[in-house]
Parts: structure tokens; sequence; C-alpha cells
């Protein structure tokens, strides 16, 4: 993050790691290959265990599956690192294209999988009316609404549990009043 995925060495990366280039490389492969798993390891803290939501069988089950899901990534997709590893991504875009392109298949794309499939189940038993793909892209809109654009350049500070929250519920309400059964 200090000298941008261009500017960090792997020697610099072991060094700092405490451990040999060679080392290094026999542990994680290359600089794309530690981005990737950096970025894959961050991505499944996102992810909700199948376990942990119910079937959304009605509105209501549905409604809560919904807000549960998208406070969790309102929460993790807002970490710190996460914008950070965004920034970067945004910074390196011309030198590095690779960076963005992990971030894309390995996180939003990751983690926008168990929503879609919520919403596809939901939307074959009725719940709700709607392409899922379009469900999918209105519900991380009513999420977010401008947050992630005002995180980025920092012109705002991270919302709190409660904030997430009351965000995950208006948006879970407006995505229901929009696509009724």
């Amino acid at each position: 993050m200090q000298h941008g995925y261009s500017g960090a060495s792997t020697l610099e990366i072991a060094t700092r790691a405490k451990v040999s280039k060679r080392e290094l490389y026999a542990l994680v492969g290359s600089k794309q290959d530690m981005l990737i798993a950096c970025i894959a390891e961050r991505s499944a803290k996102m992810r909700p265990v199948p376990a942990e939501l119910p079937i959304a069988n009605n509105r209501e089950t549905l409604a809560r599956v919904l807000e549960t899901l998208g406070a969790r990534l309102l929460t993790e997709v807002s970490h710190p690192t996460v914008i950070a590893t965004f920034r970067l991504a945004i910074a390196e875009a011309k030198q590095a294209p690779e960076v963005a392109q992990v971030l894309e298949s390995q996180g939003r794309q990751a983690n926008r999988a168990p929503l879609r499939q919520i919403l596809e189940a939901a939307s074959s038993s009725g719940l709700l009316r709607g392409d899922p793909a379009q469900l999918v892209e209105r519900f991380i809109a009513l999420l977010w609404g401008d947050l992630l654009m005002a995180l980025l350049p920092r012109i705002a500070a991270r919302p709190g549990p409660a904030e997430f929250k009351r965000r995950a519920r208006a948006a879970v309400i407006a995505l229901l009043q929009l696509y009724p059964p």
C-alpha cells in the first residue's frame, strides 16, 4: 500500500515479512499471486456461511436475510484495508491493471454471488419479481448510495454498525417496494 503495486519489489515484501525472497516465492508465488491471496482471504470474510442464513421462504425472512447480508457487506467493504485496496487498484489502473482485475474477480464478483443466489431463489419462488442480476445491482446501489464514493477520497468517515444496519434496512424496504411479488 505504501509504494503501490508496481513500486513494491518482492525483495522489499520479503524483507518486511522477515523471510527470504526464495521462501516468499515458495510460500506464495509471484507478486500477483500474493495480491490474489490477500484479496481472496479478505473477500472470504465477507461471504456468509450458508448455515448462517435461513432459507427465505417468505418476504419477512427474505428481508431479514437481506438486511443481515447488506449490513455485513457494508461493514466488510468499508473496512480500511478493503478501501485501501480499492484505492490501490485505482492508482495502479494504468501500470498494473491486474490489480483491478483480481479485485473484480476475487472480491466484487465473489461477494455478489451469495446475494445473487438468494435473489434468484426469491425471484423463482415469487417473493420478488425481476431479473436477479438487476436485483443485485439495485440492492447494492440502494445499500451504498454515495457512501463508497465518499469513503474512497476520504471525504467521509467510516460509519459504525448502527448506520450499516440502518442502511441495510432502508435498502431492503426500498427493494421490496420496487420489486413486489
